[in-house]
C-alpha cells in the first residue's frame, strides 16, 4: 500500500521514515493533546509523516490491579478530537473482533496485538472496515509466517497492511530483534521496527513489565540503517508516572534529539 492511502497523513513525498508515536494508553484528554501537539511540531520540523498513536484500552496485563483505560468510547472520543484537533491520522489496538467496527467509527489505523496476530476473526475484522491493519509480529513468530496474517487481509479485498517488528522473546525475561526479518517482511508489507516495546524485560516477579529505554536510539539507529520503512516509539512526558509501559517509553523531552539524528541517518541512507 502507499502512505497517500492513509487520510491526514503529511509528509509522504518526505522519503523519510514515517512515525507511530504517542503514550502507551490514552490516560485523559489533556495528556493526549499534549503529547500529539509537541510531537507534531517535531515530525512538521523534520518534514516526517506522522501517526499519533494511543490505546483505548489495554487487555493484556500481567495483574488483575493494572491500569486497563478510562472506559473505551471516552479513550476512542479522545483519539477522535486528537486527529480532528491537529489534522493527523491515529492509530489504536483492538483485542477482540467486535472492537473493530467500534474502533473504525474513530481512528485510522487499527493495530493487532503481537499475542493475537494468528487470531484470524480479529485481523478479517479489521481488514473489513476498510482501515489500514497494522500487524504487530507476535514475539513468538519467525517474520517469514508474518506473510500469513498480511495473506488474511488480502483475502479479505484490502492491500491496506502493515507489518510492526516488536522484538522477538529471549529466555524469560528479554526480547531482541533480529534485523534479518526486516527485508523479509518487506516482501509481504512495508515494515515498521517498534522500538519501545523490542526494549521490554517482560515477565517480571513483581507483575510489572520492565524496559531498557536507554537502548532506544541504538536500536532505532540500527532500524533506520536497514531500511525499515517505519518506526513505532511510545513517548510520555512523564514515563515514571505513566499508567502502562513507563519502563520502556521515552521521555518527550527527549524526542526531538532522536528523530534529528534518524533523520540525518536516513539522508545519508538515501544517497548510498
Amino acid at each position: 500500500m502507499n502512505l497517500q492511502d492513509v487520510p491526514k497523513l503529511k509528509h509522504t513525498n518526505s522519503n523519510n521514515f514515517f512515525l507511530l508515536a504517542g503514550p502507551c494508553a490514552i490516560e485523559g484528554e489533556d495528556m493526549a493533546l499534549r503529547i500529539a501537539e509537541k510531537v507534531l511540531k517535531i515530525t512538521d520540523s523534520l518534514s516526517i509523516p506522522y501517526v499519533f498513536k494511543g490505546s483505548f484500552k489495554k487487555a493484556n496485563r500481567s495483574r488483575i490491579d493494572s491500569f486497563t483505560g478510562i472506559g473505551d468510547e471516552k479513550a476512542l472520543k479522545i483519539l477522535q478530537k486528537v486527529s480532528e484537533t491537529f489534522d493527523i491520522p491515529t492509530v489504536t489496538d483492538i483485542h477482540e473482533a467486535s472492537d473493530a467496527s467500534m474502533a473504525a467509527e474513530f481512528v485510522d489505523v487499527l493495530q493487532i496485538p503481537a499475542f493475537l496476530v494468528r487470531q484470524t476473526d480479529l485481523v478479517l475484522a479489521a481488514a473489513k472496515t476498510g482501515k489500514v491493519v497494522n500487524l504487530k509480529k507476535g514475539q513468538f513468530m519467525s517474520p517469514e509466517a508474518m506473510k500469513h496474517a498480511v495473506q488474511k487481509v488480502k483475502d479479505s479485498g484490502s492491500d491496506k497492511a502493515w507489518i510492526t517488528d516488536r522484538g522477538t522473546m529471549f529466555g524469560y525475561q528479554d526480547m531482541i530483534v533480529d534485523f534479518r526479518g526486516i527485508p523479509t517482511m518487506k516482501e509481504f508489507a512495508p515494515v515498521i521496527l517498534d522500538v519501545t516495546h523490542s526494549l521490554q524485560q517482560p515477565n517480571q516477579s513483581i507483575g510489572v513489565t520492565g524496559g531498557r529505554p536507554d537502548m532506544i536510539e541504538t536500536i532505532a539507529r540500527a532500524g533506520v540503517v536497514n531500511n525499515v520503512d517505519g518506526l513505532f516509539i511510545e513517548t510520555h512526558f512523564d514515563p515514571a508516572n505513566a499508567k502502562s509501559d513507563g519502563a520502556n517509553m521515552l521521555h518527550l523531552d527527549n524526542l526531538e534529539n532522536l528523530l534529528s539524528n534518524l533523520v540525518a541517518i536516513r539522508k545519508l541512507v538515501n544517497t548510498l
